[in-house]
Formats: C-alpha cells, structure tokens, sequence
C-alpha cells in the first residue's frame, strides 16, 4: 500500500511538470493587446474621419467661392459710372489702354487660379485660366512699370490698389467693397441686382 501512494505521488509529481500551466498567458495581457488593437483602430479611424472632413470642408470653400457676387469697382478719381459688357472685355483683354479722359487703364484681379475668379472666366474672358494666364502674361510684357493687368493676393489688397491707382478699373467680391472705390454699373446693373451679369450661381 505504501509503495502505490508513493507511485501515486511520483505520477501526480511527474504531471505538474510536464504540464505545468504557469506559463499560459495572463488574461490581463490579453486584454492589454486587445486594448492596444483598439487604440490603433481608432487612430485609423479619427485619421479618415479627419481626412474627410478636410475634402468635405473644401468642395464646400470651392463651391461657396464660385457662388460669390463680383463687383466691379473703380478708382474714385475716374469719371466712369456704367460700362459695357464689351467695353469690360476689352479693358479685360488688355485692348483698351486709356480712358476718355486721358488716365491709362489698369486692371486689378484675383489670380485666374483662384476659385473666386471661376464665374469671371467664364463670364467675361469666355476662356479657359492657362489661356487667360498667357494672355495676361502677353498683356504685361514690356511693361514693368506701369502692367496693363495686375495680379493680387485678396480682395483687401485688391480694393486698395484700385483705391492707390488712377484710372485703375477691379473685380472683386461684393462684399469686400468699402468707401475708397466707385461701384461701377456692369451693362446697366448693379451688383445683387436681379440679371447682374457676375451673379454667382
């Protein structure tokens, strides 16, 4: 009898080691690498969350800026108050270098890249933006003191160059205009006027 529980006791010896559990990995680790699972899913996830928020907020600005109402605007000193459709393309094309009065002509404008100038392309010029570049670039050339189309940055600076410029003729958007320029009527119209030519869509 003595002998079998000592053999009992061998074999239950002999089986915690060679199946010793000790090793098996803690449940807390588990949930340790299920957390950081998760936590790198989520990043991924704020990132694309991220990523289309930005696109959305940006179609919006590009069709909100297409959508804006433009005025033209001219330097006070100048004895302008309507203008031609014809006559705007022309100045816009470089083809009209004075006024009646004498004052040469300047245009002032957005860059032809921009979104806010999309309606104005499309209205006036009737071109696409590299021919309207070219054609500016043409416009300007021999020119440097005095460029018969200039380009700015916003519509601030825009409104203060026609302000600065005699004889200076912009397009800019409606709400950026202030006291120190003229709204000139665009074939008899003014700006929010029902059939004003540069009414955004």
């Amino acid at each position: 009898m003595a002998a079998r529980d000592s053999q009992v006791a061998g074999f239950s010896t002999h089986l915690r080691q060679t199946h010793d559990l000790s090793y098996v990995e803690p449940v807390t680790q588990f949930h340790e690498n299920r957390r950081r699972g998760l936590f790198c899913l989520g990043g991924a996830s704020v990132f694309y969350r991220k990523m289309i928020s930005t696109s959305l907020f940006l179609a919006v600005s590009v069709s909100l800026a297409a959508a804006r109402d433009l005025a033209v605007v001219s330097n006070k000193a100048n004895s302008l108050a309507t203008l031609s459709l014809s006559d705007l393309v022309k100045v816009c094309k470089a083809q009209t270098n004075r006024w009646p009065d004498g004052k040469p002509v300047t245009l002032v404008m957005r860059a032809p890249s921009v979104p806010e100038m999309k309606l104005f392309l499309e209205k006036v010029y009737e071109l696409p933006e590299a021919q309207v570049k070219d054609l500016i670039a043409t416009a300007n050339h021999g020119r440097t003191n005095h460029p018969a189309i200039v380009i700015v940055n916003s519509d601030e600076e825009l409104v203060n160059k026609v302000a600065s410029i005699p004889g200076a003729l912009g397009v800019v958007d409606v709400y950026a205009i202030n006291s120190s320029v003229s709204v000139v009527k665009l074939a008899g119209k003014l700006p929010l006027e029902p059939g004003y030519l540069l009414h955004g869509n």
